[in-house]
């Protein structure tokens, strides 16, 4: 903690002002001490009034006896704490009660005959619901909920999906053993909870998404809407092509070839609904995964807050840290290649969504948590774009500058360019080949595909597409951006 002149600032996230011991009304501070202890900690300054001025304690000798002897007679376990008395330059003395983030919770008060634990939302302390209470005895007995067993026998179900999204994804040939060393069957083959949500014949009720296309801005007329429940790669699948076939995609033509404007990165999708599928809280059972598709924007929603107890809003989303709440969900995601582990999620949304053409930073996607919920919004780069605009991008960006072309809108509410004049009228420009549109088509929606990733989808060999990409790049239809490991392509915009 810091004092300056006579107001006081925390060096923690997490903390409470109280302008005076209150002696006959124990609970008002003690419910924070269990609060701290059941989420990230955090500490009471006593002696502070709610504006962060130093008021100062009359006894703290006193003051310090009584708030250790009631700590220890009223909270079980004990949490880590500390008091540490300060004083401003006017010699007006305070107390600090830091409290540690428990490894057994849940932290219970014991008083007048109940006993409850607190937890901390936003910058209140509340009773834990049945729901948090269950996830902190999980918590304080060092297991998830996705790594209890079932009363399901691997003899009555499969994973036949996830060994071939497997084998698709990585290329390599799936072993029998895997379940078992990923968490996903017990040794005496019952199944995971993790495990039953990666079986093809999933029966887990909350394990659910529901989909909608509104037509506006707001929550009024649904224009298409889709429920889908099962396994979470199915769940992931279903999503994502909800998504895609809801979702708008400009493009213009180009003398020889055709130039795509999506209107979402379709790597910052993926990201979104990786996340709100591993991340949710399976605890809740009458709650599921909502995707609301507006003309502006996709909102994700998915039942459970931050891990911690903290608030993204509150956070810098480059430095949360990676913390489970489904460790086994997350680390098949993982061996899918689908997430990372070391909780990079948050920032490739923001990354991803910054690469597509139209981008500005009013645009960039938000996230927004509390106790029991967690939202992403992700934000479309066309939407209020007129022609002049998508114009500006292909006259700054075109080399050779393009000039005398026009837009044209499709039936379907698509552009595409036509060239209006042309300097030399007998000669005109060979369209590149199918397999190349295809190529600048692939790597616009996503500028991270690798020749193994692209061989299957064009039915080519990992060399053959060497030889297509080496091409595009010679002819000044495609650039390779910020290295060969971890660089992305960018399609250029060439007369």
């Amino acid at each position: 903690m810091k004092i300056l002149g006579n107001k006081l600032i925390s060096e923690c996230t997490a903390y409470d002002f109280k302008d005076e011991l209150e002696r006959k009304k124990i609970r008002h501070w003690l419910k924070s001490v269990s609060a701290f202890a059941n989420t990230e900690g955090g500490a009471l300054y006593f002696g502070v009034s709610n504006d962060g001025t130093v008021t100062g304690l009359k006894d703290i000798q006193a003051d310090s006896d009584f708030i250790s002897e009631k700590i220890n007679a009223h909270l079980d376990p004990l949490p880590e704490w500390t008091l540490t008395p300060a004083e401003d330059e006017n010699g007006n003395k305070i107390l600090e009660l830091m409290v540690k983030p428990g490894q057994f919770t849940p932290y219970y008060l014991f008083l007048d005959g109940s006993r409850q634990a607190y937890v901390r939302s936003g910058n209140e302390s509340k009773q834990a619901t049945s729901r948090q209470l269950l996830n902190l005895v999980l918590k304080g007995t060092n297991r998830s909920w996705d790594a209890l067993p079932s009363q399901e026998k691997i003899s009555k179900h499969s994973f036949k999906m996830l060994a071939n999204e497997y084998h698709e994804r990585t290329r390599l040939q799936w072993d029998d053993k895997y379940p078992e060393s990923w968490g996903l069957v017990m040794e005496d083959g019952t199944l995971t909870n993790g495990g039953l949500l990666f079986s093809d014949n999933c029966n887990v009720y909350q394990s659910r998404v529901f989909c909608t296309r509104w037509d506006g801005l707001t929550k009024t007329d649904a224009i298409n809407d889709a429920e889908y429940s099962g396994n979470l790669l199915y769940l992931l699948k279903m999503m994502t092509g909800f998504i895609k076939s809801s979702t708008a995609k400009r493009w213009f033509k180009l003398p020889d070839y055709r130039l795509n404007f999506p209107e979402y990165a379709d790597r910052a999708i993926l990201e979104c609904c990786v996340n709100h599928l591993i991340h949710r809280d399976m605890t809740e059972v009458g709650s599921e995964v909502h995707v609301d598709i507006y003309d502006n924007r996709i909102e994700f929603y998915s039942p459970g807050g931050m891990f911690d107890g903290t608030r993204i809003q509150d956070r810098d989303i480059l430095k949360v840290p990676s913390k489970r709440r489904n460790p086994i969900i997350a680390d098949v995601f993982t061996q899918l290649d689908l997430m990372e582990k070391r909780g990079s999620g948050f920032q490739k949304i923001t990354t991803h969504t910054s690469e597509l053409r139209l981008y500005s930073k009013d645009l960039a996607p938000t996230f927004e948590s509390d106790a029991s919920s967690f939202f992403t919004t992700v934000y479309s780069v066309l939407y209020g774009k007129t022609d002049a605009d998508f114009q500006c991008i292909i006259d700054q960006e075109s080399t050779p500058k393009l000039e005398n072309t026009t837009l044209k809108t499709t039936q379907k509410g698509e552009y595409t360019t036509q060239n209006t004049t042309q300097k030399n009228s007998s000669t005109t420009q060979k369209p590149i080949s199918e397999t190349a549109q295809k190529i600048l088509d692939l790597l616009t929606d996503d500028p991270y595909l690798t020749r193994q990733s692209l061989a299957p989808i064009l039915d080519l060999t990992p060399d053959g597409v060497k030889y297509h990409l080496n091409k595009l790049q010679r002819d000044g239809y495609l650039e390779r951006k910020e290295g060969r490991k971890t660089g992305r392509w960018i399609v250029l915009i060439k007369k």
